[in-house]
């Protein structure tokens, strides 16, 4: 992510850089110590995802700034403050700005905030890049299954709309899941039944580091793979679980609920959020190879559906 910071004090502009950089956060791209210096021109040269700006600046404070950029910034404003008056707060919210960081500075505070904004700017990517995707899936003059590369395309569509639908488009395993579905489908491997998990967790990490990696290189990535997929899978438990203890006629949680999980599992877990209890990822009964064989159908179902619509 690459990041503006707007703030009268250099000793809280130079703060905010460290944690930012320091962290492997993102990139800080400019500064600047009142709002007059920042227009639309300038986010758009420097390539801006995430603008942190002061509430109360002199010259041009953070609010007439944001309100003098509008709508021609895409991306997201954290606002600066250590005023905690509710008008200009109510304002800031009504402007678009969503997050908050108070003063003085807080190391884990700036890295919680930041964090959750880059969370947020990822799955809306991923949203937008489905949704084009899915256009393009549907236009007239593409053939549904012209090719096996074809095919593969529109396995990866569904697959994200899938994912997006189970609430982990966002999470780092999605991306292992989305490249198993494309390992399953451009070389047929999937059968009558999905081959033994580390064999595909192997297949694609080669794929992702090259025939150059060491052996220990490869090992070290079918673990890593490995955990970002249960916990994704642990994610997509506790979405649905959720829904299902808000409503149990939920559609999402009775079409998919059953399907990916087996439900004594999506029951205990909804049992543990309706009392608060504590979990885990590593204490929840979780079946990668039922959650992932369940997602390349799903994914083929709808790729049927949707040429049937």
């Amino acid at each position: 992510m690459r990041f503006y910071i707007v703030d009268d004090d250099v000793a809280i502009r130079s703060m905010l850089t460290e944690i930012i950089e320091d962290g492997d956060l993102g990139k800080v791209v400019g500064e600047a110590e009142n709002g007059s210096m920042l227009d639309e021109h300038l986010l758009s040269l420097k390539q801006v995802d995430i603008v942190l700006i002061d509430l109360l600046m002199p010259v041009r404070d953070g609010i007439e700034t944001i309100r003098s950029i509008g709508s021609a910034f895409k991306g997201k404003y954290v606002m600066i403050s250590q005023v905690e008056a509710k008008e200009l707060v109510a304002e800031a919210y009504s402007l678009g700005v969503e997050y908050f960081i108070t003063k003085p500075i807080n190391r884990v505070e700036v890295q919680s905030v930041v964090k959750k904004v880059t969370e947020r700017i990822r799955l809306e990517r991923s949203i937008r890049e489905i949704h084009l995707s899915v256009s393009n899936v549907l236009q007239p003059s593409a053939p549904a299954y012209d090719s096996r590369h074809s095919f593969t395309q529109q396995l990866t569509t569904s697959g994200r709309i899938i994912l997006s639908e189970l609430g982990v488009i966002g999470e780092k395993g999605a991306k292992d899941l989305i490249d198993i579905l494309n390992y399953i489908a451009s070389d047929e491997v999937l059968t009558n039944s999905l081959p033994p998990l580390k064999q595909v967790f192997t297949q694609i990490a080669r794929q992702n580091l090259g025939r150059k990696a060491t052996t220990e290189e490869l090992n070290r990535e079918v673990k890593a793979s490995q955990q970002r997929v249960r916990r994704t899978i642990y994610q997509a438990l506790n979405h649905l679980a959720s829904l299902g203890l808000t409503d149990f006629s939920n559609p999402t949680f009775e079409r998919y609920a059953t399907v990916f999980f087996d439900f004594t599992v999506v029951r205990d877990r909804m049992t543990e959020l309706k009392h608060n209890a504590p979990s885990s990822a590593s204490r929840v009964r979780i079946n990668a190879r039922k959650f992932i064989q369940a997602l390349y159908f799903e994914a083929k179902q709808h790729i049927t559906s949707t040429e049937h619509s």
